[in-house]
């Protein structure tokens, strides 16, 4: 027989983030959260998105960033067409230098 194994206590049988990993991983929760909270527009409370199924906070977050990504990409369409909701801006000055009109 063998001579046993030795096994160190300093190695961990288990997956362990480093301190950098963990603040990362924790950044990338709350700005999530954040996100939804914010974006969902009164949908959604911290506490609720916090506490959500891990797989149905990634799918709410995916949705949510999907239709602003097609919103911004439906008005960069429409501004690029040159469509007609332009606004034009008028100077305050043409006002005031203006000729009134005549009184009939």
């Amino acid at each position: 027989m063998g001579e046993p194994k030795l096994t160190s206590q300093l190695i961990s049988a288990f997956f362990i983030l480093s301190p950098e990993e963990a603040a990362i991983s924790r950044l990338n929760l709350f700005s999530q959260i954040h996100d939804i909270i914010f974006h969902g527009k009164g949908g959604f409370d911290w506490e609720t998105v916090y506490n959500m199924p891990i797989w149905l906070r990634n799918f709410t977050y995916k949705r949510i960033e999907d239709f602003y990504k097609k919103e911004s990409e439906a008005i960069e369409d429409s501004n690029s067409k040159g469509s007609s909701n332009t606004k034009t801006v008028i100077n305050p000055a043409d006002f005031i230098n203006a000729k009134k009109p005549a009184k009939y």
